[in-house]
């Protein structure tokens, strides 16, 4: 690679200049040489004369001195004559100072090249790769293109590298790029970014600066203030009012005084509960900054201090979908710890059968999006799923279940299905040595308290099921998977078996909850999260605020998905079996978790008396009028959903049943049969037939505006006559 037009006009006068002293009269060839040299690169007028002079000194000096040394004069006086050729030289370089143009960058990296650094040819490259283009594929989008970042500058010494520049496009357009745009593109946090005031700018240029590297911050402190964690600890931490009394603090990781990890140690006693919002007052921290780590010895725990939350820019669910299969050990992916390992959630336990989950969550803390994590991975496990779901259609992944009771009511009769399985599984599962080749199933009941909870028409009902299902359905290979939107008594009936149940059987996930429903002390405690505030969890990253305040007035993007940083959604605690619970985010489901299914049918349940009367089962009450003597066996279960109304009988009047009012035969019915009974069934029919959609009861019900408990015994009775099918608890034309 040959010099710069700018190096050639700074050091040919100084070649000039040496040269004469050895190649005499040669040299007003190589003056004529650089002056036309310096035409050829289009030096300026100044710089032009500049050079000529240089050379006709260092001309004429070289002659004098070819003379002299030829006539076989004194060599000091030859030498002596380079004098007037250097101060030429430097006469020259002075004169380009005020026109060469001045480099682009700093030189960021030692090495040879042409304008642009290797620094700064990357970070131009990145900027036109993702910001501006000029190419764009089709899974990558530009984040605006063509605005292009000009009068790049970089600056650099050993603990601090930034850029500068001016984010320009064509007249009439505007600047669309954010600070959070450059910060993905360069992987560094979003206050490292300075954008200038639109308001003070031309719309068409913003200036820029990105800081790629900044120095640790390095507090101010006082004479006798204590400075290192360490003491910071022993200050305010391990002192009798302290957080953790009694302890010490080892650090084993240091990056500054907002990034560090350590052990806190208690000298053969244990830590015992920790409050983490007073330890983060302690340390004059935000909660959400500090995770702890429980160890085996109940005299230490892991402490962890962050500048930014190691989860904050979560895993994508795309990424790790390998992992969404359940491992030998019964294991699948849930997300990330905090500590980057993966968070592992059990769904059955080899040799012995299924695993129970109990699962706590607020709205908007990411709880239905674990729940369809949940579902597909059993789907790609081969395990079964029986999904009651009190609240119709909020699981986008509900088409993933073998059966559905979306609705509060098909939601009870998902639970007296389950019931019955297993019912039916003890009766075949006589013999220890019987061959488990049966699926297993997971029993999902989200939002368990709109059925649980003493409020609700089921109360009684769903308890004692529950109850015993909890209790026994495990070593016949089905789990139960109970999500609530806290961890209080009331949500699960005031029932002690209950819970106990679900976290001897399995694993536990608590996510955020509403302020004064999360705590986990007194009568909630759970064994492993002593202490822990579900309410405290916040619901978003320091700094959101600030970024919500950007607000981007170009229109709203119907395409647009959330990111991470956008929320603490899926963030919380993971307890399993054997352990304490440790922070954790569940998987950030990039892609929705049910087009991962590769479009498969969902896994079924096995061919039994139980899955083939369900129709009759699920709407069979299982307990007395008072809630008590739950039918205990899957004869007297059979028996009683024989004695339900069927499509022969017409169900017995009731007088104090609006919807049921004794009338005059319609055409085709039978006489004394309720008005309407026989209307109903056409309308059914035809609503079928026009939607050419499966269908929930509740929502022909809802359609039809007709209470959900006339349009159930019709549906049966049709479904007898062949006139509709039932799959998975949704309805369609036959």
């Amino acid at each position: 690679m040959g010099p710069t037009r700018a190096q050639f006009i700074q050091y040919a006068p100084a070649a000039l200049a040496v040269v004469p002293l050895v190649a005499g009269p040669w040299s007003a060839l190589a003056a004529a040489a650089a002056g036309a040299g310096a035409w050829a690169v289009n030096a300026s007028a100044p710089v032009l004369r500049s050079l000529i002079a240089c050379g006709f000194t260092a001309t004429g000096c070289g002659i004098a001195a070819h003379e002299v040394l030829a006539a076989g004069g004194n060599p000091l006086i030859a030498l002596g004559l380079a004098v007037p050729a250097g101060a030429a030289a430097l006469a020259h370089h002075r004169n380009i100072t005020g026109h060469l143009p001045a480099p682009a960058l700093t030189p960021a990296t030692t090495g040879a090249g042409v304008g642009l650094t290797s620094q700064a040819q990357l970070i131009s490259a990145w900027w036109k790769e993702f910001i501006s283009g000029p190419t764009q594929t089709e899974d990558r989008k530009l984040i605006q293109p063509g605005a292009n970042l000009e009068h790049l500058a970089l600056e650099a010494d050993d603990d601090h590298v930034s850029f500068t520049g001016i984010i320009t496009l064509p007249q009439g357009q505007q600047v669309r790029v954010k600070a959070a745009d450059i910060a993905a593109v360069y992987q560094i946090p979003v206050s490292q970014v300075e954008l200038g005031d639109p308001k003070h700018y031309a719309p068409n240029a913003l200036p820029v600066t990105v800081h790629l590297k900044v120095p640790a911050a390095q507090p101010q402190i006082a004479a006798g203030t204590p400075t290192t964690p360490e003491e910071l600890w022993a200050a305010y931490v391990g002192v009798p009012e302290g957080a953790m009394p009694g302890t010490t603090l080892t650090v084993t990781r240091y990056d500054g005084p907002l990034d560090w990890e350590g052990i806190a140690t208690r000298d053969r006693r244990a830590i015992g509960t920790v409050n983490l919002q007073d330890l983060a007052g302690n340390l004059d921290l935000e909660t959400i900054q500090i995770a702890l780590a429980p160890g085996d010895k109940p005299s230490r725990m892991g402490i962890r201090v962050m500048r930014e939350h190691a989860l904050m820019h979560g895993t994508m669910l795309s990424s790790v979908v390998d992992e969404l299969f359940m491992d030998s050990r019964g294991y699948v992916r849930a997300g990330t710890y905090v500590d980057g390992r993966p968070a592992l959630l059990p769904l059955a336990q080899p040799g012995s059968g299924a695993r129970h989950i109990y699962l706590v969550g607020g709205s908007r803390s990411g709880k239905s999006g674990l729940l369809e994590q949940i579902l597909l991975s059993a789907h790609r496990s081969g395990i079964a799923v029986i999904l009651a779901s009190p609240q119709a259609g909020t699981i986008a992944g509900a088409s993933l279940s073998a059966y559905l009771g979306d609705g509060l009511d098909e939601a009870m009769g998902a639970l007296r299905l389950a019931y019955a399985m297993m019912l039916d599984r003890e009766a075949r599962y006589r013999s220890p040595a019987f061959p488990f080749t049966d699926p297993l199933v997971l029993v999902v009941i989200d939002e368990a308290h709109m059925l649980l909870s003493a409020s609700s028409p089921y109360h009684l009902e769903a308890k004692a099921i529950v109850e015993q299902l909890t209790r026994r359905s495990l070593k016949r290979g089905i789990g139960v998977v109970l999500a609530t939107q806290t961890p209080l008594a009331e949500d699960l009936g005031n029932s002690t078996v209950i819970r106990s149940q679900l976290l001897i059987g399995g694993g536990a996930v608590f996510l955020r909850c509403a302020r004064g429903q999360g705590s986990l002390v007194g009568a909630n405690a759970v064994e492993g999260a002593e202490g822990i505030d579900l309410s405290m969890i916040p619901s978003q990253w320091p700094g959101q605020y600030a970024k919500v305040a950007d607000r981007d007035m170009s229109g709203l993007a119907t395409q647009a998905a959330a990111a991470p940083e956008d929320g603490t959604f899926g963030l919380g605690y993971l307890l399993t079996p054997g352990s304490q619970a440790v922070q954790f985010r569940s998987l950030h489901l990039d892609v929705a978790p049910v087009s991962l299914a590769g479009g498969e049918p969902p896994v079924g349940i096995e061919d039994c008396d139980a899955w083939r009367e369900r129709d009759a089962i699920t709407q069979t009450p299982m307990v007395d009028r008072r809630g008590k003597n739950l039918i205990g066996s899957l004869t007297d279960l059979l028996a009683a959903a024989e004695g339900a109304p069927s499509s022969q009988e017409a169900p017995h009047h009731n007088p104090n049943t609006p919807y049921a009012t004794a009338g005059p035969a319609g055409p085709g019915g039978a006489a004394g049969a309720p008005e309407g009974q026989e209307l109903i069934k056409p309308r059914i029919l035809e609503l079928l037939q026009e939607q050419s959609i499966p269908m929930t009861a509740e929502t022909i019900a809802r359609k039809l505006e007709t209470p959900a408990k006339r349009i159930k015994p019709r549906l049966s009775e049709l479904k007898k006559q062949n006139k509709v099918t039932n799959e998975n608890g949704l309805w369609r034309a036959a």
